[in-house]
């Protein structure tokens, strides 16, 4: 196959999986701007990067995205709450995380950001619930709906 055919399928892939991500992240900030609650945060950005870049990689999947977030929100919460924040502590929410999502088989990297984010921005447990599971199940709605009728990409892989 000579590359002048595959450039084209390239092209088009990098395309739906830009306008993915702007739209799903347009959506959040809209919701965020129009309402009380917080629908986005930082590490929802790599998120898009995998979510619609990569859709069958099993980084991507739904257990992923959503438990990956939320174990690694909870932890970084549980660890701010009960030994502050300090610099062993951020850290230990890191390597936690890491441990946690691995055995748990929900990795997600960019969800181990979000001890970080939590514990330097001082965020209570609310943040569990805005942004961090109303963002993540957002995120596997809008994936599937544009993956299932604008992208063409079988999404999910798998839901659990």
């Amino acid at each position: 196959m000579k590359i002048a055919q595959i450039f084209p399928v390239r092209q088009k892939t990098a395309l739906l999986a830009g306008i993915g991500a702007t739209g799903c992240i347009t959506a959040l900030s809209f919701l965020s701007s129009h309402s009380n609650a917080l629908w986005l945060m930082a590490p929802f950005g790599a998120t898009m990067v995998i979510l619609f870049g990569l859709p069958a990689s099993p980084l991507a999947q739904p257990r992923n995205i959503v438990a990956g977030h939320l174990i690694t929100a909870a932890l970084g919460l549980m660890v701010a709450h009960f030994l502050g924040v300090h610099e062993w502590t951020l850290g230990l929410a890191v390597g936690l995380s890491i441990v946690t999502m691995m055995l748990s088989n929900t990795i997600h990297p960019p969800a181990g950001a979000n001890p970080l984010l939590i514990m330097l921005a001082g965020e209570n447990w609310h943040f569990l619930v805005t942004p961090v599971a109303s963002g993540a199940i957002l995120m596997v709605g809008f994936g599937y709906v544009y993956h299932r009728f604008i992208s063409g990409q079988p999404y999910p892989q798998r839901w659990l």
